[in-house]
């Protein structure tokens, strides 16, 4: 597996600075892009792999587990109009865009996994918010050494994640030549580095993270972000963990309405064919330690209220073919758990 050597890549007023070891070149970039005299957004993890990004920071406010929108309405009044600097995974990274969304400000990101939320302007917004916008970070500087280095366990729900982002943006009516090679390219990354956790490994999944980030974010979400986003939601079962168990069962789900997608795909993560394709996915998913949606604590009982929450996302709509009805996504359901 040949090393991927760093990068800086200039889209509109993002600039994505990739490649192990850039961390050190944080406060350069941070001061060159306009971001000196920040508040860093972080967790207590996090917070420890990059004390020179705490000691440069004029405020620095921890991120604790909570819903998005609340804990962005929490720490909002906080900021001060400082820029935001995330360091921290997808939670951490949402609030700061959620923040800067609403009060106009500058956002940068570290992210330290492989969720996307670094590489998309989609995220929730504040509560009493009016007039908030949808942002994506104008600096991200992705380092795989933070992005994945996280135990086994999450580093494969994560993936899983990064995995989705791939996936969807490849059939909703936005796909494109463009986002479609970046999402194949990330698939076949991130297929790649789940295999070992060598240095190498771990730029793959980096890449395959930063690859399936930016082409969802061109081309937005559909059935399986629906899904996911609505457990995640209504019941509070961790986001990356939830993709883990889901999206196995979406690449099932889509083959009849998307099957030249969905043969692309399979064949980017070395599957036997567009049947095969879950299959493969629920393997490297296996990593993750959870294999159904019970063992996130969902209930039978559950499961239809799930469905009609998810048939009212408006992601859905996006879906190839007749939007889904609300028996169709019990089905899905229904096989995750």
């Amino acid at each position: 597996m040949a090393p991927v050597e760093p990068f800086t890549f200039v889209d509109g007023e993002r600039l994505l600075r990739f490649g192990s070891g850039v961390l050190a070149e944080a406060g350069e970039l941070l001061v060159r892009r306009g971001f000196a005299g920040y508040a860093l957004l972080t967790t207590e993890r996090a917070r420890d792999v990059a004390r020179g990004l705490e000691t440069e920071a004029v405020k620095v406010i921890e991120v604790g587990p909570g819903p998005v929108p609340e804990l962005a309405t929490a720490h909002r009044s906080k900021v001060g109009g400082l820029p935001l600097v995330a360091l921290g995974g997808g939670r951490v990274v949402d609030v700061a865009k959620a923040i800067a969304g609403a009060d106009g400000l500058a956002c940068a990101a570290i992210p330290t996994t492989l969720a996307g939320s670094s590489f998309t302007p989609f995220h929730r917004l504040p509560n009493d918010a009016p007039g908030a916008r949808m942002v994506r970070p104008a600096l991200v500087i992705a380092d795989p050494n933070l992005m994945a280095s996280a135990p086994l366990p999450l580093l494969a729900a994560t993936a899983m994640n990064a995995f989705a982002h791939a996936f969807e943006a490849l059939y909703t009516p936005l796909a494109n030549p463009v986002s479609e090679g970046a999402a194949l390219a990330a698939a076949a990354a991130l297929s790649r580095g789940l295999a070992d956790r060598s240095g190498a490994a771990r730029e793959e999944l980096a890449l395959g993270a930063a690859l399936a980030g930016y082409a969802v974010g061109t081309t937005g979400f559909a059935i399986h972000h629906a899904t996911c986003q609505t457990i995640v939601r209504v019941v509070s079962t961790p986001h990356a963990e939830t993709n883990a168990v889901v999206l196995p069962h979406s690449v099932d789900f889509m083959v009849a309405r998307a099957p030249r997608e969905v043969g692309l795909f399979a064949e980017a993560i070395g599957a036997d064919g567009p049947a095969a394709a879950s299959r493969v996915i629920a393997s490297l998913a296996a990593g993750s330690g959870i294999r159904s949606l019970s063992d996130l604590g969902i209930q039978p009982a559950w499961i239809p209220h799930l469905a009609k929450a998810v048939a009212e996302h408006p992601a859905l709509a996006n879906t190839p073919g007749v939007r889904p009805a609300v028996a169709e996504v019990e089905g899905l359901l229904v096989a995750a758990l």
